[in-house]
């Protein structure tokens, strides 16, 4: 089998689509949280906390020199990104919670007891008979 042929064979199997797919959807979606998480989220926060801009902190290493930018440690960032993970964290717990609360209650419905089995009907047919066999 050729190269070619083995590649096309892989790239074909649905799990490879899918999974595509999913990457793609990922990347849409993650823009969607971005804007969401520093547009909508963090201003209220920010607020709270004295209209602090944790992107803002750095520490400067080396200062701008002529044409070459200055060398800085912009921890803000990494705070930011931080607080940015612990809101997209908490807010997929929270939907994953709901979704498990009512996969949960449609599981705790009442389904109707199974079948009994060939052997438990057999049992059940003899122990009938016996019952009714013995004197009163």
């Amino acid at each position: 089998m050729s190269l070619l042929q083995e590649f096309k064979a892989f790239a074909a199997r649905g799990n490879v689509i899918d999974m595509a797919v999913g990457i793609i959807i990922g990347a849409a979606f993650g823009k969607i949280v971005s804007s969401f998480v520093g547009d909508v989220i963090m201003p209220p926060i920010g607020l709270l906390l004295g209209g602090v801009d944790f992107s803002d902190l750095s520490i400067t290493l080396k200062a701008a020199e002529g044409s070459a930018p200055a060398v800085v440690i912009a921890y803000g960032k990494f705070i930011q990104t931080i607080v940015d993970f612990l809101i997209i964290s908490f807010a997929i717990f929270m939907g994953l919670k709901a979704i498990n609360t009512l996969k949960r209650n449609e599981a705790e419905a009442p389904a109707e007891p199974p079948a009994p089995t060939l052997d438990q009907s057999l049992l059940t047919e003899i122990r009938d008979l016996l019952k009714s066999q013995q004197p009163k």
